[in-house]
């Protein structure tokens, strides 16, 4: 496809879905929702692609909405106003729920929906100058749509202050609240998150891709007997699995799994 808002490349396993509209800070309508959703969709099913980088171009990641978007939705009604949040709360749900591990790239201000976004991806590194912020209430909207993913990351005390007060808030303390995993210098960006990313290519496919899912339908659920029976049907599935067995048989025979070749 013939991206008009994004550019992907893949290149050694990894997939690289970078915003491409620095003029406009990467701020998303229509067609840069509709072309994220495919295009973690297509990538999410390539069998070719075992991570995915989400970048952007420019001085900033995301700045949200884009402000001629904006200007078309104060003049649609109700019900086309829910469709169109539909259209942005499943794409996404498509990032989220994407097989591929994820890796969001931040390397400018995030703002908004700029953030639900990063908070849909898996794994967020982020650049020292980076600033974040909930802006919604300052235009008499709210952080809705993106807010399963953004609470997620932050935990609920972060964002009942966030949500309410649309302060700016750095990298560091993104951190320490944990909706960034690392914080590095500019330079040290590229060079971190392609650690990363090999950790990533060097795993189990079908175990990562298993992890990955594992942490989504476990947590918040109580330790009770249909969890102990869940997880020991997780993990006799995976050790009776092609790569389980291929896996602990090369660690055994000290050679390199069938993965990596």
């Amino acid at each position: 496809m013939d991206y008009q808002t994004l550019s992907i490349a893949i290149a050694d396993k990894v997939a690289t879905v970078t915003l491409n509209r620095p003029e406009l800070r990467n701020a998303f309508n229509e067609a840069a929702i509709a072309e994220l959703a495919l295009a973690f969709d297509e990538l999410g099913r390539n069998e070719l692609v075992r991570a995915i980088v989400l970048a952007a171009n420019g001085p900033a990641f995301c700045a949200g909405a884009d402000l001629n978007w904006m200007k078309k939705m104060a003049g649609y009604s109700h019900s086309e106003n829910q469709l169109d949040a539909a259209r942005l709360a499943d794409m996404l749900r498509t990032i989220y729920l994407c097989p591929k591990p994820t890796i969001a790239k931040v390397q400018g201000d995030c703002y908004a929906g700029g953030m639900g976004l990063v908070a849909a991806c898996d794994i967020v590194v982020a650049a020292e100058g980076v600033n974040f912020c909930l802006s919604e209430v300052k235009l008499g909207l709210i952080p809705a749509t993106i807010s399963p993913y953004v609470i997620k990351a932050m935990g609920e005390q972060a964002a009942r202050r966030y949500f309410i007060t649309a302060e700016r808030f750095d990298a560091a303390a993104a951190a320490r609240m944990g909706f960034a995993h690392e914080v590095v210098t500019m330079e040290a960006l590229d060079t971190t998150v392609a650690g990363i990313v090999k950790s990533l290519v060097s795993n189990s496919p079908h175990a990562v891709v298993e992890a990955k899912k594992l942490v989504r339908e476990v947590v918040g659920k109580p330790a009770d007997e249909a969890m102990v029976l869940d997880t020991a049907q997780r993990i006799a599935a995976i050790r009776a699995s092609d790569e389980g067995r291929e896996g602990v048989s090369s660690f055994l025979e000290k050679r390199k799994p069938s993965w990596l070749n």
